[in-house]
């Protein structure tokens, strides 16, 4: 027994060694057509191959992302920052990028210009921010309401607000952050301006990406002067912008900008030391105090044409001028709906909240009328001093005693955190202090303000547009 034992134990590993053999020559005859290639591989190894599959052609649309970066005119390419967004609206956008030529309002451009346009629309890169679940303008309101015995407000209808970053534009961005602010309102409200804006992307590019939107804004003809002073460049800049760079850029895309001058009678002895500004004391010495370079804004320069309206005669001006009109024109029934009174001083900064009144309390522009907040579809203003820029969402009166009424403009600063403001609104705590403007925080001798009309501007009415210009009014 020890024997045959003895024996049989060698034979034991030979049979294990069989058997592994055998199951590899087994493994080796059972293979699979790959769906991608029909190349035939191993069961064990398929998965690996065909995943390979993928890989190559996230590779290829990588070399082809590459490739048209490589030929995108003429300033650094964008960079994709929110991928899982934008590559679905990339693919839309390359479709648009054919109509535009439909989109912006002019015929035809250069092919250079065209080209820009092309890349432009399919790379732009949504602008990131806080979005308020409740909506801004909806929690504003409801704040508002709170103090419906005293007060009578009308504010705008939509607007997401746009904080300046510490990582991105802090200290120079509150311009940009200003028109995205503007666009976040017309994409929503205006269907016309949702078509045109940005190539019809239907969302608020980023800033360097509005930078060169501006760019080509130049190029086509639109503020040639301002376009100067830049020297034709503002693409991965931190310059300063102003007013007139946001009515060149909306006025680009066919939308009627127009532009507000608030300022002393006497404009030629004072000069803003402010970004943009081309005054410089050697120009003003050699010219002299009485024929100096005439400021047209305090922070935009450039206005080739000016109308100077006293405050007397500032009634409704056509399409280049305000769209409200002077108390003595109203009804005093128009005013009581309204719940305000006729009777105002025309006085220092006073004209700038008479004027903010009447351009938001345009009847033809107002829903809910009757409530004690109400509602207009007119666009905000983008408000600008000597230093910094805000936009306007509404106006706010309070009824004090012996008829006398308190203005407060209802102002979004891009310096303020959007989580603050949302929970300041949410908390009804300081909301005020970040919101409320009265009359006494006016202390700038000048001031400027941009709305846009509704249309589209086509043919000669937009190469008008191409020149910046502006009503004048004193203060």
């Amino acid at each position: 027994m020890t024997r045959e034992a003895d024996q049989e134990l060698p034979s034991l590993p030979r049979r294990a060694s069989e058997e592994e053999e055998e199951e590899k020559e087994c493994a080796m005859d059972d293979l699979s057509s790959c769906p991608f290639c029909s190349l035939s591989v191993p069961c064990g190894e398929l998965e690996r191959h065909a995943n390979g599959h993928f890989e190559d052609e996230e590779a290829a649309e990588d070399a082809e992302l590459a490739r048209r970066i490589a030929i995108a005119p003429p300033s650094p390419p964008l960079t994709m920052t929110d991928r899982v967004g934008t590559d679905k609206l990339k693919e839309v956008n390359c479709h648009k990028a054919a109509e535009v030529e439909a989109t912006r309002c002019d015929g035809r451009t250069p092919g250079d210009v065209e080209d820009e346009i092309f890349h432009l629309v399919s790379l732009q890169t949504i602008s990131s921010f806080y979005k308020i679940e409740d909506g801004l303008m909806a929690l504003l309101k409801r704040r508002l309401e709170s103090e419906a015995e005293q007060s009578t407000c009308i504010i705008c209808s939509y607007l997401d607000h746009f904080e300046s970053t510490e990582s991105e534009d802090v200290g120079w961005g509150c311009g940009w952050r200003n028109i995205q602010m503007l666009s976040s309102h017309l994409l929503v409200e205006r269907q016309e301006a949702k078509e045109g804006l940005f190539g019809g992307s239907g969302f608020v590019p980023d800033i360097v990406s509005l930078q060169r939107w501006l760019e080509i804004a130049w190029k086509r003809g639109f503020d040639e002067v301002g376009s100067e002073h830049f020297n034709h460049k503002i693409y991965g800049s931190s310059s300063w912008i102003g007013t007139t760079e946001c009515a060149a850029l909306f006025r680009s895309f066919g939308l009627r900008a127009r532009i507000v001058d608030f300022g002393p009678k006497n404009l030629e002895s004072l000069f803003l030391s402010v970004p943009g500004s081309r005054i410089d004391s050697e120009n003003v010495e050699a010219r002299g105090k009485k024929n100096a370079v005439q400021i047209h804004g305090p922070m935009d320069r450039y206005l080739a044409k000016r109308k100077r309206i006293s405050p007397e005669v500032c009634s409704s001006i056509g399409h280049t001028g305000c769209s409200y009109i002077q108390p003595d024109q109203v009804s005093d029934r128009s005013n009581e709906d309204l719940g305000v009174s006729s009777a105002r001083s025309s006085k220092g900064q006073e004209v700038l909240t008479d004027w903010v009144w009447r351009y938001f309390s345009d009847k033809s522009f107002i829903d809910n009328s009757f409530s004690c907040v109400s509602i207009s579809r007119k666009t905000p203003l983008y408000f600008q001093h000597d230093g910094h820029s805000r936009t306007i969402v509404g106006i706010q009166v309070i009824h004090q005693p012996k008829g006398i009424q308190k203005y407060n403009l209802l102002v979004l600063d891009p310096a303020h955190r959007t989580a603050t403001l949302e929970r300041s609104l949410k908390r009804n705590a300081g909301w005020q202090k970040l919101i409320k403007r009265g009359i006494r925080t006016l202390k700038k001798p000048q001031y400027q303000l941009c709305y846009i009309d509704p249309g589209i501007a086509k043919g000669e009415e937009l190469e008008q547009l191409k020149t910046m210009d502006s009503v004048y009014i004193e203060i």
